[in-house]
């Protein structure tokens, strides 16, 4: 049914226009009852601001993200959008052999991929014209990653290229990239210089140069750590073009920025925007006109070897905020792409998430839709400022190759630090492996080892998949021959145990240890005879405060005396008898660590 605009206009009208204090005033009662000690903050003229403050966030790279929005968030100034609307359809191969990845590639071009990318670190560069046989160059733009091989494998498709007016694409070269992944010195750019003349001046359309800040994404880093990496790795290859004799806007052209997509949708949206924005303000002081072009890549260090089906909803979400944030170019990573070579069904899938979002979604045919925004608008501003405080401290340093040596690491590592605390506690929760994991689900195989993800080398940025420390302890209680098991005592009613006794076997799951439960009651006795029977040595008590207060200490008892070496409390307090507690926000990594350790698992 469709209502007239009227209609709607008299709807509106007949409620009283609402203010921020009112909605503070509201938000302060429920905080205030539930318990929440809400600090008075700064008096404004639209009332007191401390419940606002109670309900921010602030991301890893100290960026706050306010609770509440409204147009006074809006910021000052002209602000970047995005002109793209549909984007390319970019997938990735990597299968050494020539045959798969040029099926592969056929495949991917007839179903809906509109560029491809090699990764030439597992395909050998000389394979290029056979991989690349049933390819019309001056149709699908095709983008090179051959890492220490750039140059050899520029070569060869330049001279496959040669005589043809190509669609586009790019051939690759980042020395500073590869210095981060390697940790060999970024040294002369001389070969980078020359790559990008020959494209200049024999292949209009074709970029040389990849300012690739997945480094600083998979080393776990934050948002605005990979925005003033990118940028200033950016100035530096710009600087590089110029002073070798380019003009600007040539040098500029060469350029293609490629950053990370999250399942934070809007998060991703915001840096996207607020890369442009940054980048818009380098050509300005240098006297271009030439934007920023962006590649988006669905993050690797979110995908879950466990429960691999899930990533399928990440990359949706990350490729939703790649779209949506402006990208020019998207790359969905398969589902299994941390588990091997995918298969073709994951590659189908991969393709058809963006086919659904630009076609049946509709995405594609809106320009810059979080324009306007004032959540959106807001942390896109909040970001580029402090990405930019983040750049000029790498130029201070002596840019970024320099920063890379000296500055890089131990920022990343903060981050990657803090960020693992989260993940431990569940403060950051990773759905099918720390929260609600599947002890029965059956192994995803695949060829080819890790496949598409990518790996650490000895001397390069650390490379981290945030749900791997959960894994590895699934990994190894997988292949123990008897599963480890730890008792449930259920003391009381099931309506007041079941949500204790659920956040615990949640919780041991994720380290792939099972429980089994006494059932409810408040008998000692024939909890112990039940914790008999399961063959396990640690109990953990689960129920109400209340009921702790009246029957933990004989239940502690009673299963001490039947055999316990361990006891655990779902729950918070301290009672006669049991050793340790568990609850949200605990160290759930410890707390599985230890029970290996008491089960006598060897980690």
């Amino acid at each position: 049914m469709t209502v007239p605009p009227h209609e709607l206009t008299d709807l509106v009208s007949e409620f009283p226009p609402a203010s921020r204090a009112q909605w503070r005033d509201l938000a302060l009662g429920v905080l205030r009852r539930s318990g929440l000690d809400v600090p008075p903050g700064e008096p404004d003229d639209s009332g007191d601001a401390g419940v606002e403050a109670a309900l921010s966030t602030t991301s890893y790279d100290g960026v706050p993200i306010a609770a509440l929005h409204d147009p006074s968030d809006l910021p000052e100034g002209p602000r970047v959008v995005s002109s793209t609307g549909r984007w390319d359809v970019r997938q990735r191969h990597a299968d050494p052999d020539p045959d798969v990845t040029r099926a592969a590639i056929r495949a991917d071009l007839e179903n809906g991929a509109t560029s491809i990318w090699l990764d030439l670190t597992a395909l050998d560069p000389t394979a290029l014209p056979d991989v690349l046989r049933d390819v019309y160059l001056d149709l699908a733009p095709v983008v090179l990653d051959a890492g220490s091989r750039t140059g050899e494998a520029a070569e060869v498709f330049l001279d496959l290229a040669a005589g043809t007016a190509l669609a586009g694409g790019n051939l690759g070269a980042d020395p500073i990239g590869l210095a981060a992944r390697s940790g060999v010195p970024a040294g002369d750019m001389a070969g980078a210089v020359s790559l990008a003349r020959r494209c200049a001046d024999d292949h209009p359309g074709l970029r040389a140069i990849t300012v690739d800040a997945l480094p600083y994404h998979d080393a776990g880093g934050g948002d605005v750590e990979e925005l003033g990496c990118s940028i200033a790795t950016g100035v530096a290859y710009l600087r590089t073009l110029t002073d070798a004799g380019m003009p600007v806007e040539r040098a500029l052209d060469q350029l293609e920025f490629r950053y990370a997509a999250g399942a934070d949708q809007f998060l991703t949206i915001a840096k996207l925007r607020a890369a442009r924005r940054m980048w818009a303000r380098v050509v300005e002081v240098v006297g271009g006109t030439s934007g920023q072009r962006q590649h988006a890549v669905t993050s690797s260090a979110m995908m879950t070897a466990r429960d691999p089906w899930v990533n399928m909803l990440r990359t949706t979400l990350a490729c939703f905020g790649a779209g949506v944030g402006g990208a020019d170019a998207v790359t969905v990573q398969p589902f299994d792409a941390c588990l091997g070579l995918p298969d073709g069904f994951a590659r189908r899938i991969a393709r058809n998430t963006q086919s659904l979002l630009m076609e049946e979604s509709n995405v594609g045919r809106v320009i810059d839709p979080a324009g306007g925004s004032w959540y959106v608008e807001r942390l896109t501003a909040d970001l580029a400022d402090k990405a930019w405080e983040w750049f000029q401290e790498i130029e201070r340093t002596g840019g970024m190759a320099d920063a890379l040596e000296r500055l890089v690491p131990g920022r990343l590592a903060a981050t990657r630090a803090s960020r693992a605390a989260n993940i431990a506690r569940r403060r950051d929760p990773v759905t099918g492996v720390s929260e609600f994991p599947d002890l029965k689900e059956r192994p995803v195989v695949r060829k080819g080892g890790r496949g598409l993800a990518r790996r650490a080398v000895p001397g390069g940025l650390p490379v981290v998949r945030y749900a791997e420390e959960f894994e590895e302890l699934r990994d190894l209680a997988d292949a123990q021959e008897t599963r480890p098991t730890v008792f449930l005592a259920t003391i009381g009613p099931v309506a007041v145990h079941t949500a204790r006794a659920s956040f615990a076997a949640n919780l041991f799951a994720a380290g792939g240890v099972a429980t089994v439960t006494s059932g409810p009651g408040t008998d000692p006795a024939a909890m112990a005879e039940a914790f008999r029977d399961s063959g396990t040595s640690i109990a953990c008590l689960c129920s109400s405060d209340r009921l702790y207060g009246e029957h933990a200490a004989a239940v502690a008892a009673s299963l001490r005396e039947a055999g316990a070496d361990k006891i655990w409390l779902a729950g918070k307090g301290h009672y006669e008898g049991v050793d340790a507690t568990l609850h949200a926000g605990c160290d759930a990594l410890d707390v599985l660590r230890t029970t290996f350790d008491d089960l006598g698992v060897s980690r």
